[in-house]
């Protein structure tokens, strides 16, 4: 007992020291802010006049600063503050993946539009208002984009849509069906529909992912952040819409089983 109370005696002197410090380092805290909060208020005091002057007179000396940032190795430039941007350049294969596009594009949403009257299918009529909605969206992209740099929107001859440019008949983008599928696809009703719908538009997309790999397999081409930025998402989102439509088939295949 007399062994257990020494230690217990020895533990509460230990303890009391440790309280003792605390305090002592919590007091040269509050001491060290406080002499902290008086520099402080006496340089902004000092200060407060001279500083936005200077900044002021920065800023009306020198304007805004347009840097060009170096190539591999090479140091930055500084530019005139006249500087302007412009668009950067693009090759003759960037303009006609946009104007393919546009065409592959316009078939889609047509195909998409026979959902509402030939079809009960909620699932197939979601991913068909998806389809429509983005497609849409992006047609109006690569319009703007061809706009903006004195391109025609379109391949084909003014005035002659089975045409193209140099007056030959237009040939169909890779994955975009033919006018016989297309006709076929206004026929059915239904299942068939349903079918039809889900694998034309599989060889449809696929098509697309052979446009974007053309674009980026030519040299010069896809270097424009709008045009890289565009293909990249086109491919990624039509990747994940096939998975969806080869699901919804294998689906159907159970239920006819």
């Amino acid at each position: 007992m007399r062994e257990l109370k020494i230690r217990t005696d020895a533990l509460k002197s230990k303890l009391d020291g440790i309280r003792v410090a605390s305090k002592a380092r919590i007091r040269s805290a509050r001491a060290c802010a406080a002499l902290c909060g008086v520099l402080l208020a006496a340089s902004a005091a000092a200060g407060s006049t001279e500083f936005p002057v200077r900044a002021q007179q920065t800023d009306s000396a020198t304007g805004p600063v347009v840097v060009q940032p170096g190539a591999p190795g090479k140091p930055s430039k500084t530019l005139p503050p006249s500087t302007k941007g412009t668009l950067p350049a693009r090759s003759q294969a960037d303009v006609e993946f946009m104007q393919g596009m546009i065409m592959h594009h316009q078939q889609a949403v047509e195909m998409t539009a026979l959902l509402a009257s030939h079809t009960d299918n909620k699932d197939l009529r979601m991913l068909g208002a998806k389809i429509s909605s983005s497609q849409s969206d992006e047609i109006k992209f690569m319009k703007r984009w061809l706009a903006a740099r004195g391109e025609a929107v379109s391949m084909a001859m003014p005035g002659m849509p089975d045409m193209d440019a140099s007056g030959k008949p237009m040939a169909l983008m890779p994955g975009m069906l033919t006018p016989e599928q297309m006709e076929a696809l206004r026929n059915a009703k239904g299942a068939e529909f349903d079918h039809l719908f889900l694998t034309g538009m599989i060889q449809h997309h696929n098509g697309a992912l052979i446009m974007v790999k053309d674009l980026f397999n030519t040299a010069g081409a896809g270097q424009d952040a709008d045009i890289f930025n565009f293909a990249t998402d086109a491919d990624n989102t039509q990747r994940a819409e096939i998975k969806i439509m080869q699901a919804m088939l294998e689906k159907d295949r159970s239920k006819e089983k």
